[in-house]
């Protein structure tokens, strides 16, 4: 999966974007302030149909525009396709795939996979365990194609048990049906999500090592609920403190990722860029995952590369984004510091962000 064009009209400070970038590495280099990184938004838009930088639509939209339109044409393994984002200040949006509308944002994240890393990265070690629970969903999301639907299903009865603990609005019939489909939807999610840290430990170990030695860091999961009792047994046990507290506590919707290192947790003991390392093992691994299953269709954006990295771990980290073997699109001030990062035979497109212009500056076919 590449982009192959990318079109971005009224996002930000960004000027009318018309762009052909690279199939492999992209570089946008700029002041601060110049637009670089609303570049990688559109990009976040196009795949997502929401901004990785505010939960607000206002600020994403230029000013004076009343909506935001992104146009991308991929390269995919089942040959071209075409996707369109538009976003409205009135809070509407438009998302089509090859020419047809559909509802669904699922359906952008499956043609167009994408991985981040930013600064906010740093989140998924010491923010809240739904952030960590989105990372690993994100993968099993893209090698599972069952999990939607599991999903789904847990979805609508973990929100029908709730309002019965908040309300009491169903009977003691209804609500031992939801339970028991909670608990099988459940079950079926937490195998899943098994199944896939029991693939992504190894690679992520092999890729850490590549960056970083830490021999004592261990990447373990919890499943939201006690590892040796059922589902069913721990939400009938705990029913009054669930209607007490008006929410349901155990279940899939509490799952966690763990990095410990020794006795510790792994971001309270890991200095600033171990740990920057560290998350974008994490998120390498998962795309070498995905593309294992997937053909190479992973994207990655990848902001500001260069901060907190010494050139030993940034040419280390260059070289694991080389390896996936996948587009890539990275920001940074002076790209003098990434352009000699990569090996001669590989497709590297330059390109400067001054005011919200962008100009290629190096064709990746010279």
């Amino acid at each position: 999966m590449s982009l192959l064009r990318l079109n971005v009209t009224a996002l930000r400070n960004l000027h009318a974007v018309t762009l052909s970038p690279s199939p492999r590495i992209n570089i946008l280099s700029g002041d601060n302030g110049s637009g670089k990184t609303s570049l990688l938004e559109a990009v976040h838009l196009l795949g997502l149909a929401r901004s990785f930088r505010s939960t607000r639509l206002q600020p994403v939209i230029e000013y004076e525009q009343p909506a935001l339109t992104i146009f991308g044409e991929l390269a995919s393994a089942v040959g071209t396709r075409q996707l369109g984002v538009q976003r409205s200040r009135a809070g509407e949006f438009q998302i089509r795939i090859d020419g047809q509308s559909v509802r669904s944002a699922a359906q952008l994240a499956q043609a167009l996979p994408l991985q981040l890393i930013n600064p906010d990265s740093f989140r998924l070690l010491e923010g809240n365990p739904r952030i960590r629970r989105q990372f690993l969903d994100w993968g099993v999301f893209h090698v599972e194609p069952r999990f939607l639907l599991a999903w789904q299903r847990l979805q609508r009865a973990l929100r029908q048990r709730n309002s019965w603990l908040r309300r009491g609005t169903l009977d003691a019939a209804s609500e031992a049906a939801w339970s028991r489909e909670l608990s099988v939807a459940s079950d079926e999610i937490d195998a899943y999500r098994r199944s896939y840290i029991q693939a992504l430990k190894p690679l992520f170990e092999a890729t850490l090592s590549r960056l970083l030695v830490l021999p004592d860091l261990v990447l373990s999961y919890y499943r939201g609920w006690d590892k040796d009792r059922e589902l069913s047994e721990v939400l009938s046990t705990s029913l009054l403190r669930d209607q007490q507290l008006g929410h349901t506590q155990a279940g899939p919707q509490r799952a966690d990722l763990r990095l410990r290192v020794g006795a510790y947790n792994a971001v309270d003991v890991l200095s600033r860029g171990q740990q920057k390392l560290v998350v974008c093992a994490l998120k390498i691994a998962q795309g070498y995952l995905v593309n294992q299953s997937r053909s190479g269709e992973c994207v990655y954006l990848v902001d500001d590369l260069p901060s907190e990295l010494d050139e030993h771990h940034r040419h280390a980290l260059c070289g694991l984004l080389e390896d996936l073997n996948c587009q890539v699109f990275i920001t940074c001030v002076d790209h003098k510091i990434l352009r000699e990062c990569w090996q001669t035979d590989t497709p590297v497109a330059m390109f400067h962000v001054e005011h919200g212009r962008i100009t290629q500056t190096h064709d990746y076919r010279e």
